[in-house]
């Protein structure tokens, strides 16, 4: 896209009408939709399943498939085309695969399966009011963000690309390859805590195995994973937009070589910072963290916590490349200095966001956060984020960026 789009008033001017407008998109939708005071209220299920399995099928439509078969509508039908049928495939995906066919042989995986078990009296109705198989879906998403992308964006597609495989077998490929590793990640990281839910908390079943880690974290809940699995996240869409892939630049290897070592040190790089988020958020966070009386269920939410902070980055490092262009005060965009300075940046306006939610209460005042009583230990801001992501993802993915932007003409 490079090249092809300029910006239609400027910068930074475009940058800020655009973080402006997807902002009040984002808030009047989260009202509508989400917020307990508004005409649906559907926080936080199933709300948080729907916009989850949105972005991951919006992967499969934009860069996976190239939009395909609507790459050639002119915007904004095509925008529009693309939101309608993610959201037919999003119904379909959970209420028929992962419901009803999936649910043939994994009842976790069913809200429905589960809710007729409750109904029939033979499995605890926490089963229901808890939500535990949209939850299951939810962690099967948040293992994709990163599984489905990682080929395209550390691995370069390998090994669909390089091919002459036209669309859409080349997205169908992608995605077949890719769900395959999705299923090894969720089986190794996510099943367990779900073998603890039935096998143990709710139910005695051995046909699912218990956590792994509890003897690495000191817990047992799923919320481990989720504090480190969302900083590789974090790292993995950095690399592609305002680290312009960097540092990963630096690895002289063909694929999947350079794949596999970029891959091992987001790991690495996603495990350490989650770690220094667990290690010092209790510096700012003394006063909440006494509400919690057991020693597990403060690291528990620890870990939670982490990704919240993950969260707060979003916004920042994906208006900053995709709005503002990269801006730097430096003539070279590419450069090492500019990677620092937009790194630099996007941590600090991830601290701004942070206070903005948490210490101006914008939880509880604007969004109807239903679970407010504790503030920072039941603080949903990591939906919330997601959640904003959305309208500008959908912009650059499926509206070339209308209106913000115009062809560039030569």
């Amino acid at each position: 896209m490079s090249g092809e789009l300029r910006a239609r008033w400027g910068q930074p001017l475009t940058g800020i009408i655009s973080f402006i407008v997807f902002f009040l998109i984002a808030w009047i939708t989260w009202f509508i939709f989400s917020d307990p005071r508004g005409p649906v209220g559907s926080f936080p299920y199933p709300f948080v399943m729907y916009l989850a399995m949105m972005i991951l099928v919006g992967i499969w439509q934009h860069m996976f498939c190239g939009d395909w078969p609507f790459q050639d509508i002119p915007q904004p039908g095509r925008g529009i085309i693309l939101t309608i049928v993610n959201l037919i495939i999003v119904w379909l995906v959970i209420h028929v695969f992962f419901y009803r066919i999936l649910g043939l042989g994994f009842n976790f995986l069913s809200q429905s399966n589960l809710n007729e078990l409750v109904y029939a009296g033979t499995l605890n109705e926490v089963a229901l009011t808890k939500h535990f198989a949209q939850s299951a879906v939810v962690c099967f998403v948040l293992i994709g963000f990163y599984s489905y992308p990682f080929v395209t964006i550390l691995f370069g597609k390998w090994p669909v690309r390089p091919s002459d495989l036209p669309q859409p077998q080349a997205g169908l490929a992608e995605i077949g390859w890719c769900s395959m590793l999705t299923l090894v990640f969720y089986s190794v990281l996510i099943v367990p805590f779900w073998g603890l839910v039935f096998g143990k908390s709710i139910g005695n079943s051995f046909g699912l195995n218990f956590p792994w880690w509890d003897g690495i974290s000191g817990i047992s809940h799923v919320h481990w994973v989720f504090g480190w699995w969302e900083w590789m996240i974090i790292i993995l869409f950095l690399t592609p937009n305002i680290w312009r892939m960097k540092p990963w630049t630096l690895i002289p290897l063909p694929q999947p070589w350079k794949g596999g070592i970029s891959f091992v040190i987001n790991v690495i790089l996603g495990y350490i910072i989650a770690l220094i988020c667990v290690k010092i958020a209790p510096a700012w966070l003394g006063d909440m963290l006494h509400h919690i009386d057991k020693d597990s269920e403060r690291i528990r939410f620890l870990w939670y916590h982490a990704a919240e902070i993950a969260g707060f980055t979003l916004i920042p490092f994906l208006i900053w490349h995709h709005y503002f262009d990269d801006l730097v005060p430096f003539s070279d965009v590419d450069s090492w200095g500019s990677f620092w300075f937009r790194t630099g940046g996007v941590l600090f306006f991830c601290i701004i966001n942070y206070i903005i939610y948490y210490y101006s209460n914008f939880g509880g005042w604007a969004l109807g956060n239903p679970h407010w009583a504790h503030k920072f230990t039941h603080g949903e801001s990591l939906v919330w984020n997601f959640w904003w992501i959305i309208p500008l993802l959908w912009n650059e993915w499926f509206f070339h960026k209308w209106p913000f932007y115009v062809p560039n003409k030569q």
